[in-house]
């Protein structure tokens, strides 16, 4: 494309090193310069997408608008661009495999022997050229997944390397690595990254700039050494140090003048990025804060091995954040694996002795979204306990569902009352499939057949969910319709919607399309905050707007407290 420039982002060392939040800082910076920058992830696995991937295995899959299950760096581009991210930003080498295979078949190759190269990287770079066309974009920022060296990824460096051949002076190489200071020795050690960036060389690539995480900003004689033994000036070592929060890494690659030497490499006019709301965030994060309250999580994707993963609801603990910053609350998280509140062997009462040793009083509950049926009881019980002690509720999706459930159980007194996801023979199937699920469940059709994506609901104006997104910066208009992100197959079935109205339970916003109940609440003298929703706020959350039902909820969570 004529004028379009390319920064390619490449990881070394290790994964999970910091790419998505160097490639989002990096378009911020050029964003507010004025330049129209889209970010594309390119990801190694065969998977079209992320929807089936176990969030244990690769963290919680980010939602896009257009229904897109996506790698969590979508999330981190929306949060940072403040702009809406869709399936030409994120590709998978399934999906690379795919459309060229696909096209074989159709015999639009004419008969040639198709091969990786020049065929599968000319997909890479015609997905490149798809996001900059659509978005009419100055400059397209790649990020590529994975770590340099791996056998998984190396056609998305052949097009890096096939792309700086065609176009010198459009093409740039930001190689984030990793900076290890042992303990044992006291000093930040370069060796790693410069066999990363050897690794880089032998593949025809020499990096523009080195985004170098550590846990201390580096001294000189480490931009030296770097400088030294991979062929770049000192001036192109970016530090990357550890930080109180992801939010200030903007600014600190700002700092170093990193978005003025990439305008300068790629023969753009240098501007002045303006980040006056930036720092005025930044600001917000670090100030001093009075309160801090606690929340629980009740969810099933918390263990993996010995260890606790945060990734599998990364979005929700960013929600958090973005609701905790604005309320100006410090908030402190205690996870809880919700099969540690299953007790088949115990009576009612010892149960509930159990389930209120375990979560004890926090000032706020969250049941997130979740799949199946282990550790579902758990999560039915902690919908339970909040709604009983008067615990600030959120149940998010699966959360919501399995509140409803609750409800049946122990206010109507449904007692066999259950999700058919868990119990297909349930006499009491409050969360059921409605038909054009049914059909899909049946055909083994799971990939990318749920009810995905942005859906709009009118949201019923006498009730507490109005409220919090008419005082809380909606979106919502003045007829009360909103739109959030859906991911899920099972609903709440309308055959109960009259007993759980006639017991308490308001059914507070239904869907414009097939009339589906999105939202649950508690009145407030029943209850001082006790909602689900069958959306996903927190895919919709930003820093510098958070999502209302987030701050009422952590509002709510203060008060309690109090």
């Amino acid at each position: 494309m004529q004028g379009l420039k390319y920064i390619f982002v490449s990881g070394g060392v290790i994964s999970g090193i910091g790419k998505g939040v160097t490639t989002a800082s990096i378009a911020l910076l050029l964003k507010q310069a004025g330049y129209k920058v889209s970010p594309i992830k390119f990801e190694n696995y065969l998977n079209l997408d992320a929807g089936t991937i176990n969030p244990i295995e690769h963290g919680d899959p980010f939602l896009c608008e257009d229904g897109t299950e996506a790698d969590m760096d979508m999330g981190t581009y929306e949060k940072f661009l403040g702009e809406n991210m869709t399936k030409d930003n994120f590709v998978t080498m399934g999906k690379i495999y795919k459309t060229v295979i696909d096209r074989e078949r159709r015999f639009e190759y004419n008969g040639e022997d198709v091969e990786a190269i020049p065929h599968i990287t000319d997909e890479i770079i015609r997905r490149i050229h798809t996001v900059a066309e659509k978005n009419k974009s100055d400059i397209v920022i790649i990020e590529l997944g994975g770590t340099a060296g791996e056998y998984q990824n190396i056609f998305y460096y052949e097009a890096s390397r096939i792309l700086t051949l065609r176009k010198p002076q459009d093409v740039i190489h930001v190689h984030v690595s990793y900076v290890p200071t042992p303990g044992h020795l006291g000093e930040p050690k370069t060796k790693p990254t410069q066999l990363s960036v050897r690794t880089l060389n032998s593949m025809g690539i020499q990096p523009d700039f080195i985004v170098a995480r550590s846990s201390k900003k580096l001294d000189k004689r480490r931009k030296d050494r770097f400088a030294l033994f991979c062929n770049m000036h000192p001036d192109e070592i970016i530090s990357n140090p550890d930080l109180h929060n992801i939010y200030e890494i903007p600014l600190t690659l700002h700092e170093q003048n990193m978005d003025k030497k990439i305008l300068e490499k790629l023969h753009l006019e240098v501007r002045e990025p303006d980040l006056s709301d930036w720092k005025a965030l930044v600001e917000q994060i670090n100030s001093k804060k009075d309160t801090t309250i606690e929340i629980a999580i009740v969810g099933k994707y918390f263990g993996t091995g010995d260890y606790q993963l945060k990734d599998s609801y990364a979005a929700l603990f960013d929600a958090i954040d973005h609701a905790k910053w604005h309320v100006g609350v410090e908030v402190k998280t205690k996870w809880i694996n919700s099969e540690k509140l299953e007790f088949e062997n115990l009576s009612d009462e010892e149960s509930r002795k159990q389930i209120a040793e375990i979560i004890g009083n926090p000032d706020g509950l969250i049941v997130p979204i979740g799949w199946g049926e282990r550790g579902a009881e758990g999560m039915i019980a902690a919908a339970n306990y909040a709604r009983e002690q008067k615990i600030p509720y959120l149940g998010l999706c699966y959360g919501m569902q399995l509140a409803c459930v609750a409800f049946a159980r122990h206010v109507i007194g449904l007692k066999d009352a259950n999700t058919v996801e868990n119990d297909p023979h349930s006499p009491n199937p409050v969360i059921h499939l409605i038909p054009s699920q049914k059909e899909l469940m049946e055909r083994r059709a799971y990939g990318g057949t749920m009810r995905l994506g942005g859906w709009e609901a009118k949201v019923d104006s006498n009730t507490r969910a109005f409220k919090f997104y008419t005082t809380y910066g909606g979106p919502i208009t003045k007829d009360g319709i909103t739109s959030e992100r859906h991911r899920h197959r099972y609903e709440f079935n309308d055959d109960y919607a009259d007993q759980f109205e006639k017991h308490g339970m308001k059914i507070a916003a239904r869907s414009v399309v097939e009339q589906l109940a999105e939202i649950v609440e508690l009145p407030e003298d029943v209850h001082p905050f006790y909602i689900g929703t069958q959306g996903h706020p927190e895919y919709k959350t930003r820093p510098l707007s958070p999502h209302p039902l987030f701050v009422a909820f952590t509002k709510a969570a203060k008060e309690h407290k109090n």
